[in-house]
């Protein structure tokens, strides 16, 4: 295995300068230090977690084969994602927990050594407003139930990790304190709260906010709404899907400047994500892509998803913003590891761990991924 060397090293915590990783041949760090003669202008930061993506690369996670899935796994690496979850959308009961059964097995499985590895499950839709759907079909959308959330977890094995709510929907609050309780972040989104739902459903238990502005119930002066609320709340974590088509600069620095330590990065990418503009599909809904920009067939005004990846997110952040790449990397990498609850191990860079690293040029390009101490790009 390789030493790794660099003139800064990008921690969740701080910067090493003149760092040098030694790693192991099972690719884990061995020891790490600092030496002054080390002449690397490499910047190396943890790789990238994205909590909400629902393919890449002309694969759906909803279809989930094995080829599928270890399709969309090769093409998020190369683009500097470590980890990810498989993100779902709103389907039937039992098509959902078809999806959530294969993707088990699929967290369950030997991830191979160039493949971003699956943690968990998102589970987007089906407790999800209709007035603030999006792209999720309306006719499949559920009310909130422990029952039903049981159900789907026990065909996900216990793999759900994050699941978004509308926390206004009757027995929404009573569902995000039973998956708090039982380890599964909550996320409020695809949600038309008033200001004091949304405080209630902090109040259960949830963490974080889907896909910040989007899908949601708009800010005004009088009722700030959902969207003023997950602003104004220092603890609550808060996803943007940050391509400057979902939400522009302006907004964009409004949110990283009220969330700061708790601002998350993610895509929200489809299966068009690295593809050709055209038509595809999302969950067997039909939409087009032009221009970088996916939207709903029969609906031109709605979105759905991105062809955002990760390493354009980080980049935007920083033309959007002025915020320097330390900031950017980890709104997608640490911050929402540290959401999930995961600080102490893919948050967290140290003796043990995998080397999974992105390596930087001095003026801030993403040039190479090592997976495990291996370079795959």
């Amino acid at each position: 295995m390789p030493t790794l060397t660099a003139r800064n090293l990008i921690t969740a915590i701080g910067t090493v300068e003149y760092a040098v990783i030694e790693v192991d041949s099972a690719g884990l760090i061995t020891d790490i230090s600092s030496d002054a003669s080390v002449r690397s202008e490499a910047i190396l930061t943890p790789t990238f977690l994205d909590i909400h993506i629902h393919g890449a690369a002309g694969h759906d996670v909803m279809d989930c084969s094995p080829t599928g899935l270890s399709a969309i796994q090769r093409f998020l690496a190369r683009r500097g994602t470590g980890h990810y979850l498989p993100t779902t959308v709103t389907a039937s009961i039992d098509t959902t927990l078809r999806t959530l059964d294969s993707l088990a097995n699929a967290i369950e499985s030997p991830t191979p050594d160039d493949e971003a590895t699956p943690l968990g499950i998102h589970l987007e839709g089906p407790f999800l407003s209709h007035a603030k759907r999006g792209v999720h079909l309306p006719e499949l959308l559920q009310q909130p139930s422990v029952a039903l959330f049981e159900r789907f977890q026990q065909a996900a094995c216990g793999h759900i990790r994050l699941v978004t709510v509308a926390p206004e929907l009757s027995g929404a609050l009573d569902m995000i304190a039973h998956a708090t309780a039982t380890g599964v972040k909550a996320s409020l989104g695809h949600s038309n709260a008033t200001a004091a739902e949304a405080t209630a459903g902090i109040k259960a238990g949830a963490v974080s906010a889907t896909h910040t502005f989007n899908a949601m119930r708009t800010i005004d002066h009088r009722e700030p709404g959902i969207a003023g609320v997950v602003l104004d709340d220092e603890a609550l974590y808060a996803e943007l899907i940050c391509d400057g088509i979902h939400v522009a600069p302006t907004m964009v620095r409004l949110w990283l400047r009220l969330k700061g330590e708790r601002a998350i990065l993610m895509t929200d990418g489809i299966s068009a994500t690295g593809m050709p503009d055209g038509p595809y599909t999302l969950a067997g809904v039909p939409i087009t892509v032009a221009g970088g920009k996916a939207t709903v067939v029969h609906a031109p005004g709605t979105l759905a998803g991105s062809v955002l990846t990760m390493d354009r997110a980080v980049a935007n952040l920083q033309t959007f913003t002025g915020c320097g790449l330390e900031t950017a990397v980890r709104a997608a990498s640490s911050q929402p590891a540290t959401m999930l609850g995961l600080q102490d191990s893919i948050a967290s860079i140290r003796v043990g761990q995998p080397a999974n690293f992105n390596q930087y040029s001095a003026d801030g390009r993403l040039l190479v991924t090592y997976l495990r101490g291996r370079r795959i790009n």
